[in-house]
């Protein structure tokens, strides 16, 4: 009977031993998997605070046709290099419209172009870039609002009025 009461105990022992291995294992697991998650939002939000765009001027170009011109400045710490998901609202305020990047936009075409100011096409840190937005009809009000929301960072909004001549 000493005999198998004493297997018995080297059977639980060699359980509990692989029990708690399995235990462990997982418990490693699930701590890299919450470190992991807790690395890529620490990423996420440091991607969204080093691109921030600020608009420091904006105005109505009474021209015809008429367009905005907007004056906006890097003020983030990562070169912008595709406008495509760069988002530009402007209009009257409480009814202004998206205007979508197109490089080759033209007046009336209800698209932006985005010049920056050394011209190489990459919107760097601290660089002021001039956004011309072309609306499809006229320009009508007194009060304008102009917004500019980067895909993923911290955007700038902006009121105005249009010039009296």
């Amino acid at each position: 009977m000493g005999f198998s009461v004493t297997l018995t105990h080297i059977i639980m022992v060699i359980a509990s031993i692989i029990l708690a291995s399995i235990f462990t294992a997982c418990a490693f697991y699930a701590g890299s998997v919450v470190q992991n998650q807790l690395t890529q939002g620490v990423s996420n939000v440091k991607n969204t605070v080093n691109i921030q765009v600020d608009i420091v001027y904006a105005t109505v170009n009474t021209t015809s046709p008429p367009d905005f011109v907007i004056y906006a400045k890097n003020t983030g710490n990562l070169p912008i290099s595709d406008f495509t998901y760069l988002d530009v609202y402007v209009g009257p305020y409480g009814t202004a419209q998206l205007y979508t990047y197109d490089p080759t936009a033209s007046p009336g075409s209800g698209n932006f172009s985005i010049t920056v100011a050394n011209g190489n096409g990459v919107w760097e840190p601290l660089e002021t870039a001039t956004i011309i937005v072309y609306p499809t009809g006229e320009i009508s009000g007194t009060l304008f609002e102009a917004k500019i929301v980067p895909s993923q960072g911290i955007g700038s909004d902006y009121l105005f009025s249009a010039p009296t001549f």
